[in-house]
């Protein structure tokens, strides 16, 4: 995989979907809980997927789990989840369907103890600060670090299925926490030069 294709990360390739995710949401900071939770989803709906799958199912999913609404979802049933794995618009994956609406329950009692998710995230990083890596290639990028290692143990502690340090250093880098856009990429602002 290349590192830079057409001036953004290589990872996003040319497939119009995942260009526009690249470049208007991954590596931004998200500081609106109801976002946080839909990353929160899609991310652990992702496991052992490709993340371009569950980026073509997204509406699928702000269908199936009402808008991305934590209150909403924690209140689903095993009706819901019946009805859900016969619906084509998302990963029709029983555990994983289970583990949306118990993360939801989990996520909320998170807001409750923190104020919000937002600060509960933050708790993780040095200062309360998100981190900007200047990676110069793909390779460089890990796929875990010592606040996705934290974050994760802690949520699991806590009963959070399907959010292991892989997942959740992938959700801390889509919402912005960590920036890894690499050094020669356009989504760089120009306050972040390359070191």
């Amino acid at each position: 995989m290349q590192d830079i294709i057409n001036g953004r990360c290589g990872w996003c390739g040319t497939d119009g979907l995942y260009v526009k995710y690249h470049d208007e949401e991954w590596g931004k900071l998200v500081t609106d809980d109801k976002r946080l939770f839909e990353f929160l989803v899609l991310e652990s709906a992702q496991a052992g997927l490709s993340w371009i799958t569950i980026l073509k199912k997204r509406e699928g999913y702000r269908k199936a789990f009402y808008n991305f609404d934590a209150g909403l979802v924690a209140q689903m049933t095993d009706e819901d989840v019946a009805r859900l794995m016969q619906f084509e618009g998302i990963v029709r994956n029983r555990l994983k369907i289970k583990a949306t609406i118990t993360n939801a329950r989990l996520f909320l009692a998170i807001q409750k103890e923190f104020g919000s998710f937002y600060n509960y995230t933050l708790s993780f990083f040095p200062g309360g600060k998100p981190i900007v890596n200047t990676f110069r290639s793909l390779s460089e990028i890990p796929v875990s670090s010592p606040q996705s290692d934290a974050m994760s143990k802690d949520m699991k502690k806590r009963g959070f299925k399907f959010f292991g340090t892989t997942i959740c250093y992938a959700h801390l880098q889509a919402s912005g926490f960590i920036n890894d856009h690499l050094a020669g990429c356009i989504c760089r602002r120009p306050e972040e030069p390359a070191k």
